[in-house]
């Protein structure tokens, strides 16, 4: 056992109020400790503090049965005796009434009557003892916010746990509830409150139970607090309005008792200005009349109903202008939360008390009148706005009511359809347009169709075709789609507001995809909607709504006969449209635009598998034919055609297949087919005339292997390796490689990346795009011959070489990490090949040669030749290999960096400590030419930005997290020591350049914490930039990132100390003209510059604004205004100064 005196120490620390939160923390944790190991008891425990409980010091008093009760809140899975239990509970129960040690009363009361029943429990009497107590000694509304939060927790524990032992208590329970809750406004304590209603009243459910004499204090406590108007300080955001809002509502619907109260307050509150106020009505509406029931709610069905049209009409907003092929509610008007949660109303009465609610809508005047408006106007736009406004009304509600039941909709369509039929076939009669179609009767037509449909499609239960409502819609369907149709062929010569095209549209697509065992359309009626629909797709294209309308309304019958398998349908459907915009693929008749059509051709596509199958086996021969016609003949228009071709594929089919199971062998058929292809391509004079074709060719590539599994990426890197094995010149056999793939024996360095013959340069370029997107563990054939063709062909300029070398070094394994090994080939032997071979020999005539001295490409880089496009393309290779070692987190980029550094700098000590007999004469006073150096300030760029043609996730790029952010700590330091340090002002300037690379693609975050230090070098950075036009893009990015300081509080403070050289960066820029994006961010910025202190921005306003009133006249608009905003802002700094 412990010594008495160790646990003394123990308890007097905790009760001593002068100390530290942590030591009394300690001293409860080490107690709880010795009662839970059983070094003592729960007895001794009491027995050692017996004075600490009974003392007439209440602080002391006070802090010891805290004590106690926090150990036992501590030990409530711990086993003990019902006798300490009773005694326990004995003694908090009497400190109820001791409003001294009430809190510790609080938690020892909870503590014990929480414990799980196989660690002992708390007996009936005693809880009903507690519970007594409770209602007899606490005035809980004089207490403090935290005594208060756990007086409710205890009350609600009681009525949780010992319900039966508190109803026993008959009136006094009640009576104690309603005081304790009666003006409380703490949002924690409130929502424990209303609970505790909740379950008050749900104890006592008889109507003349104890419960009787309470319900309008009950009611009258509730009511003070609906609607919830929360204004409560920010920092409990643990609870929250729609918390406490939710709560009120169950404890509102929580006993019918309460209905004849809270329906005549809800609607009351419904005429309330406040439109928050208005939702939680209908949101409370929803609920009680679920809860209270049909019969208690049918007294109010006729002020409900009236309510919820109200709601809806005075809801409503203008129409919006204009109408997308997006989807539509209703007449286009704009219905806020109201009228959702008005509908959501309308829909739970109907399905509760179906005839009565019938009875009253179909007997509304409102309902009744709108067929005077739909006979007095034909057209949309003849309906005056207050007309619209009723029709939107009531066509939403004959929807929702259709579809809420079977009975619903047979009685709605009962009594409207045909009227509304027989309108349609007056208006078509007597119109002097031929198959004028009034749009009123329309519209409602739609909107009970739409709701049968709906009704069928979303019902969890087999719905009989022979019910009333379809057997009147049966009657009907054909005349109206074969009138539909030939009104939208009228349409289509004719000028119609969007609204009477849209619901033309939608009411075909509507009826079209009607489920055919309901509404079984025949197939003449059938056919005539989807030739109708594809005429407007190759016709009328230039009626931008009505062509997306009718393309949409294609996919959706598309998707709709797909799934439900209707072989009629879908024959007719393949026939129609599918086989006839295949065709139109290799058809130059069609005066559809070609990207239209390849619009048209995605969408459809994607309305099915099969469908999609289909489009892909046309798209597939328009591709490799138009391809052909360019690589073989050079036909520029079949290149131009190609390139929009594979740009479908990329950006719309392949996504699709991609997350469509079962598809991957189209991807294989693919990718096989291409290279079938470059077989025969590569027997003619191949000659890549369009460079756009070439690269469109290779995304597509690059795509489609991305997209496939492992096993099919081993079949199509096989299948090429075997066409760039057997097909080209640019392998030579194994036998004959050393070190490099080809000993450039007599080549000149000055031949560049145009060289290649068109059949190398097209296979080379595909073959290193397979490379470039296949996963990490793919086995690349003789992988060692592959990254010495790489890299020599790299040298020649050819970039997508460099790409593929990059990404098969950032896939390869290490040996530190065994398992991501791929066939045995690790990552430091790629490197040893790139690296640490010597195997070009140069000569002083800028020939490589098989003597002289062995160079690398470091030294190729490093400029060991005299040949300026040969360093050029190292360094860019040399970058693509850091980004693929960067990116996997490989410390060999440091070197990398090291090298691009060391270009950047005259006369580098790396390169003279490098030169070699033979060279060193040539070198030693000779520096890189300046284009040598830019290339490599901008290989920075490239090691740092995201690239979309390679080593992303897309292609399965190893990324490890905050690459960027190592890369940014790790060579800004060293950038900025070289700035510092340089004596040359053209070096400075590339050492800026490369430094705005790195602060331009580093994260925001990263810059942020380094501002006071880069503001100047950004500044110079943004200079640079801002001479070349063709920099205009990493100009406005590196703009943004200024823009991002100035935004932020520290970057502000770095910006303050620099705000002379900063605006006058700014108002230099906004007069660049080659970008209006710049123009308007400096601006923007300035607009930011105008908050920083007075002091140091009020000498340059008159700077700013000069510069600001000749930006107003800017020819771009966003630049204007943005101006005239930033002319308020510094009119308001020079303004502050008069004051000042």
């Amino acid at each position: 056992m412990a010594e008495p005196s160790e646990l003394t120490r123990h308890i007097e620390s905790y009760v001593d109020t002068s100390r530290s939160q942590t030591q009394q923390t300690a001293s409860l944790d080490s107690i709880t400790s010795l009662v839970k190991n059983d070094l003592i008891t729960i007895e001794t425990l009491v027995k050692e503090m017996e004075m600490y409980l009974t003392t007439t010091d209440n602080v002391i008093r006070a802090r010891g049965t805290l004590l106690l009760a926090a150990v036992l809140g501590n030990l409530v899975l711990k086993p003990l005796d019902n006798v300490t239990i009773h005694s326990l509970i004995g003694f908090f129960t009497d400190r109820l009434a001791d409003w001294r040690a009430l809190r510790g009363a609080l938690v020892g009361c909870l503590a014990l009557l929480t414990r799980k029943s196989d660690a002992g429990i708390v007996s009936a009497t005693d809880a009903k003892a507690v519970a007594e107590s409770y209602l007899k000694n606490l005035e809980v509304q004089s207490l403090g916010q935290h005594d208060r939060k756990l007086c409710f927790q205890l009350l609600e524990c009681l009525l949780e746990r010992y319900p039966n032992e508190v109803a026993s208590l008959d009136e006094l329970l009640p009576y104690g509830i309603c005081e304790a809750v009666d003006g409380e406004k703490d949002p924690h304590c409130l929502v424990l409150a209303f609970h505790i209603i909740q379950a008050l009243v749900q104890l006592f459910p008889d109507p003349s139970g104890p419960l009787a004499d309470f319900l309008g204090e009950l009611f009258e406590t509730l009511e003070s607090y609906f609607p919830i108007h929360f204004t409560h300080p920010g920092e409990d955001t643990d609870v929250k309005r729609d918390d406490l809002s939710r709560a009120l509502m169950i404890a509102f619907s929580s006993t019918p008792l309460l209905e004849p109260s809270v329906i005549p307050l809800l609607l009351e509150k419904l005429s309330s200005s406040l439109p928050s106020a208005k939702v939680d009505s209908l949101k409370y509406l929803s609920y009680c009349s679920l809860k209270y029931g049909a019969d208690r709610m049918a007294k109010h069905a006729k002020a409900i109903w009236s309510s919820i049209k109200t709601a809806i009409s005075t809801s409503l907003k203008e129409p919006t202008e204009s109408i997308t092929s997006e989807s539509m509610d209703g007449l286009g008007f704009r219905e806020n939360e109201i009228a959702g949660e008005a509908l959501v109303l309308l829909e739970i009465v109907v399905l509760q008390n179906n005839d009565l609610y019938l009875s009253l809508i179909l007997d509304d005047e409102d309902i009744s009148t709108i067929f005077n408006i739909i006979t007095s106007y034909g057209s949309y736009k003849d309906i005056p706005l207050q007309g619209k406004e009723r029709l939107h009304v009531v066509g939403r509600i004959l929807y929702i009511t259709s579809r809420t039941s079977v009975v619903s909709c047979n009685r709605m369509l009962e009594t409207f359809f045909p009227r509304l039929v027989d309108i349609l076939k007056l208006s078509m009669r007597n119109s002097s347009r031929e198959c004028f179609v009034n749009f009123g009767a329309l519209y409602l037509c739609m909107e009970l169709l739409a709701a049968g449909r709906d009704l069928i499609i979303g019902s969890n239960y087999s719905i009989s075709a022979d019910e009333a409502c379809f057997c009147i819609l049966r009657s009907s369907s054909d005349s109206l789609i074969n009138a539909l149709c030939s009104n939208l062929a009228i349409t289509a010569q004719e000028v119609a507001h969007d609204v009477d095209v849209y619901f033309r549209v939608k009411s075909l697509q509507i009826l079209a995809t009607f489920p055919e065992d309901h509404l079984p359309i025949s197939k003449s009626a059938f056919e005539n909607c989807l030739t109708t629909l594809t005429s407007i797709i190759w016709v009328d294209f230039n009626k931008t709504l009505l062509w997306k309308l009718a393309l949409k309304a294609l996919y959706h019958i598309g998707s709709f006969v797909s799934k439900c398998h209707e072989s009629e349908k879908v024959l007719s459907y393949r026939s129609i449209v599918v086989e006839k915009i295949v065709s139109s693929l290799s058809d130059d008749n069609f005066t559809l635009p070609f990207p239209l059509k390849l619009e048209a051709v995605s969408a459809i596509g994607a309305s099915g598998m099969n469908h999609m199958l289909k489009i892909v086996q046309g798209l597939q021969g328009a591709i490799f034919a138009s391809i052909s016609d360019s690589f073989v003949h050079g036909n520029i228009r079949s290149a131009e055609m190609a390139i929009q071709l594979l740009q479908c594929y990329s950006e719309k089919v392949i996504p699709w297949i991609k997350e469509t199971d079962g598809l991957e062998e189209v991807l294989l058929h693919f990718a096989v087919n291409i290279w079938g292809h470059v077989e025969s391509w590569i027997s003619h004079d191949v000659q890549v005339h369009e460079k756009g074709l070439l690269d469109a060719t290779m995304m597509a590539m690059k795509l489609t292997v991305a997209s496939c599994s492992g096993e099919i990426q081993n079949a199509i890197i096989q299948k090429a390796y075997t066409v760039l094995s057997s097909n080209t010149s640019l392998l030579l056999k194994e036998s004959t490689l050393t070190s490099i793939p080809i000993r450039l024996e007599g080549l000149q360095l000055t031949e560049r990346a145009d060289s290649f013959s068109g059949k190398d340069e097209l296979v080379l370029s595909l073959f290193a795009s397979v490379i470039i997107a296949v996963q990490p563990r793919i086995e690349i054939p003789n992988v060692k011959e592959i990254l010495r063709l790489f890299l020599t062909t790299l040298l020649k300029g050819h970039v997508t070489s460099a790409q593929a070398l990059g990404s098969m070094i950032n896939k390869f394994g290490t040996k530190s990490n065994r398992a991501d090994i791929s066939y045995g080939f690790m990552l430091e032997e790629a490197i040893e090949i790139i690296f640490k071979t010597k195997s070009w020999n140069s000569q002083d005539n800028g020939v490589v040669s098989s003597d002289d001295n062995e160079i690398g490409l470091t030294d190729l880089c490093l400029g060991f030749v005299d040949d300026r496009q040969l360093q050029i393309n190292s360094i860019v290779g040399l970058a693509w290999v850091g980004k693929g070692l960067l990116l996997c987190g490989h410390e060999k980029v440091k070197d990398v960096i090291m090298i691009l550094l060391e270009c950047l700098l005259p006369g580098g000590s790396i390169r003279a400590s490098k030169s070699k007999q033979g060279l060193s004469e040539r070198i030693s006073e000779k520096d890189l030419h300046h284009s040598v150096k830019k290339s490599a300030a901008d290989a920075f760029h490239l090691l740092m930005s995201d690239s979309e043609v390679c080593l992303n996730r897309i292609f399965h790029a190893i990324i490890r997290p905050l690459y960027k952010q190592r890369l940014f700590s790790v060579v800004m330091p060293i950038l900025q020591s070289s700035i510092r340090n340089s004596d040359s002002s053209f070096s400075r300037s590339l050492l800026y350049r490369a430094s705005a690379h790195i602060i331009s693609d580093a994260p925001l975050i990263a810059v942020l914490s380094e501002a006071k230090k880069l503001i100047s070098i950004l500044l110079e950075g943004l200079s640079i930039f801002s001479e070349d036009p063709l920099d205009k893009e990493k100009l406005y990015n590196l703009l943004l990132v200024l823009s991002g300081i100035l935004t932020d509080k520290n970057g502000q403070e770095a910006v303050i100390e620099n705000a002379h050289s900063v605006i006058n960066c700014l108002t230099g820029l906004m007069f660049y003209r080659h970008m209006m994006l710049v123009r308007e961010t400096a601006i923007q910025c300035l607009v930011a510059m105008s908050e920083l202190p007075h002091a140091r921005i009020y000498p340059m306003r008159t700077q700013v604004i000069r510069a600001i009133l000749k930006a107003v006249d800017d020819p771009k608009r966003a630049v204007r205004q943005e101006a005239v905003r930033c002319r308020k802002a510094w009119a308001s700094v020079a303004s502050r100064g008069l004051h000042f």
